[in-house]
């Protein structure tokens, strides 16, 4: 109805004019006969209003269609009634909709092809940085270490835009199954036990409970700890070690990762899961991408696992990965 009224107020207007306008050259040309003159534009009125009667609800579906919002593209396709310009829009709704398809599947493609070239081409890399990491290890020091931490550095890069990569294929590639979450810590220090040293941080692991076992995929969780992992011991701030602890906390499963480092700002909190967004220390420490916890917390949401922080300026940071009740099979 006010769609309907906004269209039609210039003719109401108008019209109201044209009858004010007859009346009063009447009036002027000495025809001072009242009754027939509101006689007249009572007339006028009815007819009017007889008209725009008829043309609403001759068009009703029309203007509704107009005014409601689209919950699916396939509401595109829903017929409005049988006058010309309901047609018409009808069949501009149709092929807006098939171009929209069109031009859909074209970028989908496209990204889908990118998205094999950034999978392929890391791949390819990893064989050359592995093949300089072995020629590193007959040079002598400190050339081979110098070496070797770049070779690291780039690797960790390539990991990153893989995982980017992967995430917007996510639910094509990853698997959920039992994980240990000892174990898995275990593969990480593993993992990275060169980047501790380097680093001159050293992990502790606090079991408060042995064999707690989750739901969730393992290639996707190794990620998500390595991160967290990278975080703490980069933003450690000179201090000697970690904390990586595994317990439960009423029914849910926690692995935690606490460092004793710069901390992060205020300001930063809210926005520190934002991609590319490095923040306070992220300008002082110029390593920092501004994508490991983005791509942390987007991975966390999609498996299910909460994150939380705990951070104090100058004092550290804890990020705890939490796993509902549902994914906690300890007890079950």
């Amino acid at each position: 109805m006010k769609l309907f009224f906004k269209e039609h107020i210039l003719l109401i207007f108008v019209q109201l004019l044209q009858f004010i306008i007859i009346l009063s050259i009447l009036w002027l040309d000495g025809h001072q006969q009242f009754s027939t003159a509101l006689y007249a534009f009572f007339l006028g009125c009815f007819f009017l209003s007889c008209y725009l009667f008829y043309h609403y609800y001759s068009r009703k579906k029309f203007y509704n269609r107009l005014s409601m919002t689209l919950t699916s593209l396939d509401e595109s396709f829903k017929k409005t009634d049988e006058t010309p310009i309901s047609e018409a829009l009808d069949q501009l709704l149709r092929d807006q909709y098939k171009l929209y398809q069109n031009q859909l599947k074209t970028l989908e493609k496209q990204q889908n092809e990118h998205l094999k070239f950034m999978d392929q081409w890391v791949h390819q890399m990893k064989t050359p940085l592995s093949v300089i990491e072995l020629t590193a290890q007959n040079l002598d020091e400190p050339d081979s270490s110098n070496i070797r931490e770049e070779t690291e550095r780039m690797k960790n890069g390539l990991n990153t835009v893989l995982y980017m990569a992967r995430l917007r294929s996510f639910e094509q590639d990853f698997h959920i199954k039992p994980v240990t979450l000892s174990s898995l810590v275990h593969e990480v220090n593993q993992d990275n036990k060169r980047f501790y040293i380097r680093n001159h941080v050293f992990p502790k692991l606090e079991n408060r409970k042995d064999g707690i076992t989750v739901e969730s995929d393992e290639k996707w969780l190794f990620f998500i700890v390595t991160q967290l992992i990278h975080n703490a011991v980069k933003y450690s701030n000179g201090k000697n070690s970690i904390v990586i602890t595994i317990y439960e906390s009423g029914e849910e499963a926690v692995l935690e990762v606490t460092d004793f480092g710069v901390g992060i700002p205020e300001v930063d909190k809210k926005r520190i899961f934002d991609p590319f967004y490095t923040g306070e220390n992220g300008r002082k420490f110029r390593e920092s991408t501004g994508m490991g916890l983005y791509l942390t917390k987007e991975a966390a949401d999609r498996l299910g696992h909460r994150i939380e922080l705990d951070t104090k300026v100058e004092e550290g940071t804890s990020f705890r990965i939490i796993f509902s009740s549902s994914q906690n099979l300890t007890n079950m």
